[in-house]
């Protein structure tokens, strides 16, 4: 991992904790079976990258790139997202486990969330226009000053959101 830079390339049954990717890029890399849990990366670049059946749990990223990101059977516990750049911020996330993570003002418009679990997870002041759930579970999600114009919702559970709150 000395590296700064990986490109085109296929991580598999890797333990990050061993690794140091502070303030390195990854482009259009896999990543399967992955363990990243309870680390503290640091203004790292993931640009159109697959994370598939990770552990992303507890994981701190702070100043990190996600830039055409796709999670795919992966465990994202506790995961504070809006410590992530904004800039050409965008994440996509099926059959995933997001319980307890937030993505308080993100600009999250057209993301897809399917098949996931989302118990806990904070919106707060986010930008979900057009974004998709579909069947996931919201149980206990907190949407407060959420911008929720024409997100589709219809196969979700749990969910509740107030209408004077939120537009």
């Amino acid at each position: 991992m000395d590296a700064k830079f990986h490109e085109d390339k296929t991580f598999t049954n890797q333990h990050f904790a061993e690794k140091d990717v502070n303030y390195k890029e990854f482009e259009n890399c896999t990543f399967k079976n992955c363990d990243f849990s309870n680390e503290i990366y640091t203004s790292t670049k993931f640009i159109a990258c697959t994370f598939d059946n990770c552990n992303l749990s507890m994981t701190k990223l702070n100043n990190c790139h996600l830039m055409d990101i796709s999670f795919k059977d992966c465990k994202i516990l506790g995961v504070n997202f809006h410590d992530c750049i904004d800039f050409l911020f965008e994440v996509n996330f099926e059959s995933c486990i997001l319980d307890y993570s937030s993505f308080s003002r993100k600009k999250l418009q057209k993301t897809v969330f399917k098949d996931s679990s989302m118990k806990n997870v904070d919106f707060m002041e986010s930008d979900l226009t057009k974004a998709v759930f579909s069947n996931c579970d919201l149980f206990n999600a907190n949407f407060f000053k959420t911008k929720l114009i024409e997100a589709n919702f219809s196969t979700a559970i749990n969910y509740s959101i107030d209408p004077e709150m939120n537009s």
